[in-house]
């Protein structure tokens, strides 16, 4: 056998299937001979037997024969296991891994540009506004604040006064009398 013709498609499967053909019919023969052990010692007395000393006795012999039948069966489709595996996790690795990659690349790329749409409409929204004429709409919230509220001399009046402040109010002795009710 050429081992490196076993490392081919066609080599592991011709391989496979030899083992898995002379493995069945190995697991026929083991059946027929238990079944004709089986029947020939059942029928067959010995010296001493009881009552039911040749049927238990045939069932032992027969069992072993019967284990050897499963373990062939069970080799036939470790056989084509070996085969399925070895065509999955070898022969067409590199096609999954190649779908894969694409699959994963389109993703990329789909996020990508979902992102690139998300900003496109935030700067949308944001230069929009900061774009329309000064003039405002009755009720609408000013964006920034009008040039004439804005004084660089004196920070306190940046910012127009509540009704009836003259100053500002600095600290808490303000909000209470000094000296009164002690």
């Amino acid at each position: 056998m050429d081992i490196n013709a076993l490392f081919t498609d066609e080599g592991l499967r011709a391989f496979t299937a030899t083992v898995r053909d002379q493995h069945v019919r190995d697991a026929q023969q083991y059946g027929q001979i238990a079944d004709i052990v089986r029947r020939r010692l059942e029928q067959t007395p010995i010296d001493g037997d009881r009552w039911m000393s040749k049927k238990l006795r045939a069932w032992k012999v027969s069992r072993q024969l019967k284990a050897m039948q499963k373990a062939s069966g069970e080799a036939a489709s470790k056989a084509e296991a070996l085969y399925a595996t070895y065509k999955n996790e070898v022969l067409e690795l590199p096609q999954r891994r190649a779908a894969a990659e694409a699959r994963k690349l389109e993703r990329k790329q789909g996020r990508q540009a979902a992102l690139g749409a998300a900003v496109a409409k935030s700067l949308d929204k944001t230069v929009t506004p900061l774009n329309s004429p000064s003039e405002q709409a009755p009720g609408a919230v000013p964006q920034a604040r009008p040039a004439e509220f804005v004084t660089p001399d004196n920070p306190w009046n940046q910012w127009p006064m509540a009704a009836g402040g003259e100053r500002p109010i600095s600290t808490i002795n303000d909000y209470f009398g000094k000296g009164e009710g002690q």
